[in-house]
């Protein structure tokens, strides 16, 4: 399943979206605090307060962008995180922070494809995603990969961008995704069009129940759906069997 937003069909969706995050890695960090709130960060605190149960040694992080979620695992205490992503210029961002706080024993970041992990099977007890799935080219494929790297009664953890679904929050929420945030995102970024993807990106994505029904597809058991903040994003979680 390619979820991609009409603008871009013709290219490589993979192309595009490294191309689009080398083009803003700079500004990234920025630009999630301002456009979200600042609330982003709580939703990453839960995302990984659902790992707590498990108390996972090996922490794969995908998309992990400038490492934000790889950085919140570490109060988890593993042994060891490892993160991927396809822009060049977000790891090179995501490596600065981790040198910073002096974690570049315990965190490694290194560039790969999504549908195309450099893992052997069962070799991971957690996975986790922050925003990054809807931006799999193949998704189904991506999904399957995380399942393959996944240990047996290992779990997943995925936060993503939904639809929120009641009034007046879907109206308001729709008005900002498509007249607000283009422009906040060309204003800090210079890069419009990043932040005219988002929207139309999350319009195309399958959210709640659906996304679910996906994950249960590809092999997933346990599967389930977190709402936060009345439907703006969402947390996933499953279980590999």
């Amino acid at each position: 399943m390619t979820v991609l937003p009409q603008r871009y069909k013709g290219e490589s969706k993979r192309e595009k979206v490294e191309q689009m995050f080398d083009s803003i890695a700079t500004r990234y960090d920025l630009l999630n605090r301002v456009l979200s709130g600042g609330i982003d960060k709580s939703w990453r605190k839960k995302a990984i307060n659902q790992l707590l149960p498990i108390k996972p040694q090996h922490i794969l992080d995908i998309a992990t962008g400038t490492a934000d979620l790889a950085l919140e695992a570490v109060r988890l205490n593993p042994a060891k995180i490892t993160g991927v992503d396809i822009s060049a210029g977000m790891l090179e961002i995501g490596r600065e922070k981790i040198k910073a706080k002096h974690l570049s024993e315990l965190i490694t970041l290194q560039q790969a494809d999504s549908e195309k992990l450099p893992f052997s099977d069962n070799s991971f007890d957690a996975i986790t995603v922050a925003f990054g799935v809807r931006n799999f080219e193949h998704l189904e494929i991506g999904l399957g990969e995380m399942l393959r790297v996944l240990k047996p009664g290992g779990m997943v953890v995925i936060l993503e961008f939904s639809q929120p679904t009641k009034f007046p929050v879907k109206q308001g929420y729709n008005f900002y995704s498509k007249y607000i945030l283009p422009g906040i995102g060309q204003l800090i970024s210079k890069e419009r069009s990043a932040y005219e993807y988002l929207p139309e990106s999350v319009s195309a994505f399958p959210f709640g129940e659906k996304f679910t029904g996906i994950l249960q597809q590809v092999g997933y058991a346990d599967t389930k759906c977190i709402p936060l903040t009345f439907g703006i994003a969402s947390i996933y979680t499953g279980r590999k069997k």
